[in-house]
């Protein structure tokens, strides 16, 4: 490559938006997923080693699938070859695979072909790779949002080494935003740019972890913005907000109002108002909190203020938590308002809360008691000459499944820690537990 050459590569890269500019040349200007490329982990080995088996990274967009494939290619003394699942095809991938058998036979050299969205590839085209990969002729790098164990074919899984990249926190968003000001050869540097350590901070904030996004409101709100007489360009919260194209609420996830929102989420739920609990629902998703967080939150309540008197709730609560790792936002706002109404419209109950609470206190405030012998285990050689189920009474034996005898320690009979609700299947519940008491069977009735 000669001078002009060169010249003609720098001038089309400043053409490039700043979140290309900005991608990393190497793992040590690569920021977060450091339990992935951090110093000694084992990816990082392989790329420093040029040692790559196929790979597959999967987590949401702008937390540095592409950017981490590009430090690879820059790593490695492999051919790199780039293709997007959306717009290629089977014969796109056999046009690779030729070429990479020829470097293979030729001049003894590897193949990385890097496949954007993997998961955009049907079964035929996802097949028409496996031969390859199994030989080796070339190592394949998928990138997804989706998860791969539902989206990418069970033999190519089989072949690949899956890592999964979380969402960068806002303090690596902004050390990236901060880098990008200061770049004068890529980024931002040569300007005279005036925004806040607040201002930027917010940006890093509402851009949920997705370096694009944040790098891309940068940018914007930088060539929008004519610079003052001083050719300084000023940027404050209202410009951040317009090229955002997205109010900036007032949520910090680590201040106060981050404890009062959800706190409002949580007793708008207990206190069945299904419409505030909602509101509030939106309030943190449209604000950037963490999808995980408010799932936990909604199983907590579910089990906490529903418990019993609609058990359905948990598993709803558990379902709409799973959803939101299957799948990701803004989808799994769905399942998660599902839940939330179908907790807020619940009976409620605390009784568990109480039960266990109350159990765990008496346990820790009073000597351990010894199981009964009719309840240890009996089930190995010599138990029996020891007592252990002597008189143990079978309940299924019984015509109502039921038959009275002692379950805690023989000093602990008055013990009671479960009170039934009132409300919903627990009303039901207390009617059944008292039906037992008062209808005990006795042996003679077996």
């Amino acid at each position: 490559m000669n001078l002009f050459e060169n010249q003609n590569n720098r001038e089309k890269n400043n053409d490039r938006p700043l979140a290309y500019r900005m991608r990393p040349r190497n793992l040590e200007e690569f920021y977060g997923q450091q339990e992935i490329v951090g110093e000694n982990k084992l990816l990082s080995r392989a790329i420093k080693a040029d040692r790559l088996q196929s790979l597959i990274f999967y987590g949401p967009p702008g937390t540095g699938k592409t950017s981490l494939a590009q430090v690879i290619a820059n790593q490695t003394e492999a051919d790199f070859v780039k293709l997007n699942a959306v717009t290629s095809g089977v014969k796109d991938i056999r046009e690779v695979i030729k070429k990479a058998k020829s470097n293979r036979n030729l001049y003894n050299k590897k193949t990385i072909l890097f496949i954007d969205e993997i998961h955009r590839f049907n079964k035929s085209q996802q097949d028409a790779l496996l031969p390859s990969v199994e030989n080796g002729t070339v190592i394949m790098i998928g990138a997804t949002t989706e998860n791969p164990y539902f989206e990418v074919n069970s033999p190519l899984l089989s072949r690949s080494r899956i890592f999964r990249l979380e969402k960068l926190n806002s303090k690596q968003v902004f050390s990236i935003l901060n880098q990008a000001l200061n770049d004068q050869e890529r980024g931002l540097g040569k300007l005279k740019v005036n925004i806040s350590d607040k201002d930027l901070n917010f940006i890093a904030e509402l851009a949920d972890g997705d370096a694009r996004v944040a790098l891309n409101t940068l940018e914007l709100a930088v060539l929008t913005t004519p610079a003052d007489k001083d050719g300084v360009i000023k940027l404050d919260q209202e410009i951040i907000e317009e090229s955002m194209q997205k109010k900036i609420l007032n949520y910090d996830r680590s201040g106060d109002n981050h404890y009062d929102i959800i706190s409002a989420f949580i007793k708008s739920m207990r206190g069945s108002d299904p419409d505030a609990a909602i509101y509030w629902l939106a309030r943190m998703i449209v604000s950037g909190e963490d999808p995980k967080f408010i799932a936990r939150r909604v199983v907590i309540h579910a089990a906490e203020d529903v418990g019993m008197a609609d058990p359905t709730a948990l598993i709803i609560a558990e379902s709409a938590a799973r959803a939101v790792e299957q799948i990701g936002f803004p989808e799994a706002k769905i399942p998660l308002a599902e839940a939330v109404i179908y907790i807020a419209t619940a009976p409620k109950s605390n009784s568990v809360v109480k039960a266990i609470n109350s159990a765990v206190e008496f346990v820790e405030n009073n000597r351990a008691g010894d199981v009964p012998p009719h309840l240890k285990d009996s089930h190995y050689a010599g138990a029996s000459e020891l007592g252990h189920g002597l008189n143990y009474k079978y309940p299924h034996n019984y015509s109502k499944n039921y038959v009275d005898q002692n379950y805690l320690p023989d000093d602990m009979q008055n013990l009671s820690f479960y009170e039934p609700g009132k409300m919903g299947r627990e009303k039901k519940t207390a009617q059944f537990l008292d039906y037992l008491k008062n209808n005990t069977e006795s042996e003679d009735d077996k």
